[in-house]
């Protein structure tokens, strides 16, 4: 039962960083091709893209702790 409780925490964090990784992914990705469709409107689309950037890092990080909270709550380990 241990085993499978380890390798479930293990799996959940390794679809958070899957899925802010796509985010974040998706996210530069269109901001470096509206930059290239329109350079003069570079620094409005680069700060356009930080706060959403910021907060994409920030819930991946809250979610990493809290899984790893929940691991180190698990009575088998130590």
């Amino acid at each position: 039962m241990g085993s499978f409780y380890l390798v479930s925490v293990a799996l959940g964090l390794g679809m958070i960083v899957i899925g802010a990784g796509i985010g974040i992914g998706r996210l530069a990705a269109a901001a470096a091709e509206g930059i290239a469709r329109q350079p003069s409107a570079a620094t409005q689309i680069t700060g356009a893209v930080n706060l959403p950037l910021f907060l994409l890092e920030g819930v991946a990080i809250l979610a990493e702790v809290f899984a790893l909270l929940v691991l180190l709550q698990h009575p088998g380990v130590s």
